[in-house]
């Protein structure tokens, strides 16, 4: 019961807390994404210590990306990551260890900047789209999540991946889509962002792409030989256990939007 408390209480002040920065947008938002940035690639870190990880690159790279989504949208996130592996590169150079791989310092820091970065950074420019479109895709992404665990837990016998996430099944993973799609579809129709059949496409984009989003991060703390990635939402875990499928979803519905003409 403690747990359950726990749960509930973290979700009962982030979740107004994150709606409310969403509706307000603009700077207030790219401030949260920077918060939320930090404190993801702070876990990645430090679940990824043994590979010594470049982290003041990491997180200036990851900021900068955040800042220029904001300011250039998608063009400018991937301009950032250029100097932001420039300065992985020398940073790495400058401090090499005797018996540590600089390649896999630079690869893990580089990954965790464009997996956090472009991922909050895309969120950023679909709030900067309109608040109805961030929001079909984080709703589409949480009703997803949510279907593919209930009937999964009701019904679920095929293993979807069972060497990284042995809880998931194909018939969770069904159903996720279809209560994703409809979800994203129902929340798009008739805003004049996009056209029916488009939110159908950008709908069914997010909902295939969340659970691979989970099975990701899940993939990278079985790597790790890690369950959560931190402890400071109590009971949900770390940041990154809370945002891993919307940093797939948020980058992959501005690709389905860029697709269907949307963006």
């Amino acid at each position: 019961m403690g747990n359950l408390a726990s749960r509930i209480l973290v979700a009962a002040i982030l979740l107004p807390l994150a709606l409310g920065v969403l509706w307000l947008g603009g700077w207030y938002l790219v401030a949260f994404g920077v918060v939320v940035a930090v404190l993801a690639l702070h876990e990645l870190w430090t679940m990824a210590r043994d590979h010594r990880p470049i982290v003041i690159a990491g997180y200036v790279g990851a900021v900068a990306v955040v800042l220029a989504a904001e300011r250039e949208g998608p063009a400018g996130m991937a301009l950032v990551l250029v100097p932001a592996l420039l300065l992985t590169f020398v940073l790495a150079a400058a401090t090499a260890r005797e018996g540590a791989s600089a390649l896999t310092a630079m690869a893990v820091t580089a990954f965790g900047v464009v997996w956090v970065g472009v991922g909050l950074g895309s969120v950023v420019v679909l709030r900067d789209g309109s608040f109805d479109l961030v929001l079909a895709v984080l709703l589409g992404t949480w009703v997803a999540d949510i279907g593919a665990y209930a009937v999964g837990r009701l019904i679920g016998r095929r293993k979807l991946a069972p060497a990284i996430s042995p809880g998931k099944s194909v018939e969770g993973f069904i159903a996720g889509v279809v209560a994703g799609t409809a979800v994203v579809w129902w929340v798009l129709y008739g805003q004049g962002i996009v056209g029916t059949w488009e939110a159908l496409v950008v709908g069914l984009a997010v909902a295939v792409a969340g659970p691979f989003g989970d099975l990701l991060e899940s993939y990278v703390k079985r790597d790790l030989g890690v369950k959560d990635s931190g402890t400071l939402l109590a009971g949900h875990g770390g940041v990154l256990d809370r945002i891993d499928a919307m940093l797939i979803t948020a980058p992959v519905a501005l690709f389905a939007l860029w697709l269907v003409g949307g963006a």
